[in-house]
C-alpha cells in the first residue's frame, strides 16, 4: 500500500531523475552556436563526423555551451555580456528555463556542470567595476539560484570543472569595461589570471603572468585528463606585437608559454579564440579566425606546425585529431599538419564547439 510520505519520496525523485538521455536526442558528440541563412541564431547538435542532428533556435547570437553528463539538456549562453542563458532540451527542442542572472549582473558566454550534474556554475561580471562572479545553479531544483563567488579577478571568460571533479579552473581576463559600452578602462592596470576555486568559491591557486605579458588577456581553456589546463590569450597592447597565445599549467606548477616562429606569430594578429587537446591528448592547438590559422604544439609547448584555414575558430579534441570549425560553414577534421573537410553546413560557425559528456577531458 502507498503511504503518502511515499508517494511523496517517489513524486520528489521522478522530478529529480534524469528525464531524457543524450541517446534521445542522437547521442551528439558536440554541440556548436551559429548563425543560419535567414539570419536566424541556433545552437546545433553534431555527430564526430559533422553530420548535424538537430538545430535549436536561439533568441539572439549565441557563444558557447554546456552539456549535462547524462540528460540531454544543454546551456545555451549569449554572446559576452550576455543578457540569456536557455537551459534546451536537446531531445525534443524545447526551452526547459531561462536564467537570469542577479541585478547588475551580465552572463559572460561559459558555463559548467557539476561532475554529477546537480550544480551548473556560470561565468558572470558585475557590470560596475566588471569584478569576476561565479553563478551557482540547483538543477534538480529547476535551475534555482543558489548562490555564488568570487573569481578572484576582473572579466572572468570560460570556466572549467577539474578532472578531479572537486574544483573549478576560471580565465580572468584582466580586464574592467565599461557597464554601457564595453570601452576597456584599465589596459595599463590589467592583471589576467587563472583561478583554481573549490565548488564552494575557495581560493586554491591563483596564477598571474609575468608583468611585461600583462595586457595578453587569458580567455579560453582546455583542460586534459591529468589536470594539465592549457590557456588561450588575446592580446590588448600595442598592435604589431606577437606575444605567445598560448600557456600551459598545472596546479603548483610554473607556466609554460609556447612561441611559434615569429612571422606565425605575427599572422595570429594577437587574438587566439578556441584552445582544445586532440582526441590522444599529446599535443594542443589555438585557433585565429583574424590569421586564418590552426597553430599546434607539443605537450612540452614545443611548436609542430601550422594549419591555414580562413576564418577558422571553433576547435574541439576529436578521436583522430581535431574537429575545427570556421565561419562559412566548414566542418574540418585536423590530423596532424593536415585538415580534410568533413561537411559544410548551411551555418555560419560561431567561436566554439563543446564536447558533449565527459566535459571535454582529452
Amino acid at each position: 500500500m502507498t503511504t503518502r510520505r511515499g508517494f511523496l519520496a517517489t513524486l520528489l525523485a521522478a522530478s529529480a531523475a534524469p528525464a531524457t538521455g543524450w541517446a534521445a536526442a542522437g547521442d551528439p558528440a558536440y554541440l556548436a552556436a551559429a548563425k543560419d541563412p535567414q539570419g536566424g541564431f541556433v545552437l546545433a547538435g553534431l555527430q564526430a563526423d559533422g553530420a548535424e542532428l538537430f538545430r535549436i533556435p536561439l533568441p539572439a547570437r549565441g557563444h558557447a555551451g554546456c552539456a549535462h553528463p547524462r540528460r540531454a539538456e544543454a546551456v545555451g549562453f549569449a554572446r559576452r555580456p550576455g543578457t540569456y542563458a536557455l537551459v534546451i532540451d536537446c531531445a525534443g527542442g524545447s526551452v526547459l528555463h531561462r536564467l537570469a542572472a542577479p541585478e547588475g549582473h551580465s552572463f559572460n558566454g561559459h558555463g559548467a556542470y557539476s561532475a554529477d550534474g546537480a550544480r551548473l556554475f556560470t561565468s558572470e561580471q558585475v557590470a560596475e567595476g566588471s569584478a569576476g562572479r561565479v553563478g551557482v545553479w540547483d538543477v534538480a531544483a529547476g535551475y534555482r539560484r543558489i548562490g555564488g563567488f568570487a573569481t578572484q579577478g576582473l572579466g572572468p571568460h570560460e570556466l572549467r570543472l577539474m578532472p578531479d571533479g572537486a574544483s573549478l579552473v576560471v580565465a580572468n581576463g584582466g580586464i574592467q569595461t565599461d557597464a554601457f559600452d564595453r570601452t576597456m578602462l584599465n589596459i595599463e592596470t590589467m592583471r589576467p589570471s587563472l583561478a583554481y576555486l573549490g565548488l564552494e568559491g575557495d581560493l586554491l591557486e591563483l596564477v598571474e603572468l609575468e608583468p611585461d605579458l600583462r595586457q595578453n588577456s587569458i580567455r579560453h581553456l582546455a583542460l586534459r585528463g591529468d589536470g594539465l589546463v592549457g590557456f588561450a590569450m588575446q592580446w590588448q597592447g600595442e598592435p604589431g606585437a606577437a606575444p605567445p597565445l598560448l600557456g600551459l599549467h598545472r596546479r603548483g606548477g610554473a607556466v609554460t608559454l609556447c612561441q611559434a616562429p615569429l612571422a606565425e606569430e605575427l599572422v595570429m594578429d594577437g587574438y587566439a579564440g578556441s584552445v582544445a587537446f586532440d582526441g590522444s591528448g599529446a599535443e594542443i592547438a589555438i585557433t585565429s579566425p583574424r590569421g586564418g590559422r590552426l597553430h599546434r604544439f607539443a605537450e612540452t609547448g614545443a611548436y609542430l606546425g601550422a594549419v591555414s584555414r580562413a576564418d577558422v575558430c571553433g576547435l574541439a579534441a576529436h578521436a583522430q585529431g581535431y574537429l575545427a570549425s570556421d565561419g562559412l560553414g566548414g566542418l574540418l577534421l585536423v590530423e596532424a599538419a593536415q585538415a580534410r573537410p568533413l561537411r559544410r553546413a548551411g551555418l555560419s560557425w560561431d567561436n566554439h564547439i563543446v564536447p558533449v559528456g565527459g566535459q571535454g577531458h582529452a
